[in-house]
């Protein structure tokens, strides 16, 4: 006998980078006393870095076996009939104490092609910045291959590339091609395609303890841009409180903005599961087989197969995200 598919939460996946700081736990109460964790991983099924259950009667089980034991039920119909059983999205929390490298993710064919995975569209919700932050995006001219190429051999790619100053609340949207980096000072939240294919193409001339560089992609990023893309990766969405609110509709994803001062019904009309970011305050989320409660930093998966429930909280700000 299956247990009752229920609200879903999971152990996030901690991962020092060199460019990483305390953010995540001085902010969001992760659990690290390290001074270089860059991300964490709050709902993943990447190879080697599957999420598991830390609630109810599925604590312990991976985001891999509900896949596998629920189906549909899980993800919604038209969902497992695109996916099967391998869950669509990642969702990170990111914090910069360094700039992060500039780079672009390869489309769905490119990443088949070379790495028998998933594109990597995705978005940015900045979730607090440093005064003078920075976020790169873009470029803030016309730009052909060549003229990229050569500013990429002479170390002046940062000549060509568009700089935004950030605050709380900014949201971005990152298509495939699109040449970006976070700068330091930001901590956002991230929504993207499951995927961890990374282009880097210059990493700033840093290295590591040990005297190294990271590795860059530069032959494999030059067929991989898309030096026509329109300067539109700004997201501008209302903020009207106690309801839903568009940001972006992609067809890898849908991310609506919830302001909450009270108590919200709701309705699973998506045949989809749906994903709450809880990014300030806390709230409760009521549905047939009990509460769970939601703090900022933390992160919850409603299973498909609950279509009726209730949100609520005195003072919060969420994103909801759904395929």
């Amino acid at each position: 006998m299956q247990e009752e598919l229920y609200p879903l939460k999971f152990k996030p996946i901690l991962k020092d980078k060199i460019w990483g700081g305390e953010k995540l736990s001085k902010y969001l109460n992760k659990p690290s006393k390290s001074t270089q964790v860059g991300e964490s991983w709050e709902i993943s099924d990447v190879d080697g870095d599957t999420s598991i259950v830390t609630n109810g009667p599925l604590k312990g089980q991976s985001l891999k076996t509900l896949l596998e034991n629920y189906q549909s039920h899980l993800m919604g119909e038209k969902n497992y009939q695109r996916f099967g059983n391998k869950f669509p999205l990642l969702i990170k929390f990111i914090d910069a104490k360094q700039d992060l490298s500039i780079q672009l993710h390869p489309n769905d064919r490119l990443a088949a092609e070379r790495h028998d995975s998933f594109g990597k569209t995705e978005m940015w919700y900045v979730m607090q910045a440093d005064e003078d932050s920075n976020l790169i995006v873009g470029f803030n001219q016309k730009v052909t291959p060549e003229k990229y190429l050569q500013h990429l051999e002479y170390k002046t790619l940062t000549e060509i590339l568009n700089f935004d100053k950030v605050k709380k609340g900014d949201t971005y949207f990152i298509e495939v091609g699109r040449v970006h980096a976070i700068g330091a000072g930001v901590l956002l939240a991230e929504i993207q395609q499951t995927s961890d294919i990374t282009y880097r193409v210059y990493d700033w001339d840093r290295v590591d303890s040990d005297g190294n560089s990271r590795e860059l992609h530069n032959d494999l990023a030059i067929d991989a841009i898309d030096f026509n893309m329109k300067n539109d990766f700004r997201v501008t969405y209302n903020k009207t409180q106690n309801q839903s609110n568009a940001m972006v509709n992609c067809q890898y994803f849908t991310t609506n903005y919830i302001k909450l001062d009270s108590e919200l019904q709701k309705k699973n009309n998506f045949d989809s599961f749906i994903i709450y970011i809880c990014v300030e305050g806390q709230m409760e989320i009521h549905t047939s087989s009990g509460k769970e409660i939601i703090k900022k930093g933390e992160t919850m998966l409603l299973p498909a197969s609950i279509k009726t429930y209730t949100i609520n909280a005195s003072k919060a700000e969420l994103l909801e995200v759904y395929v």
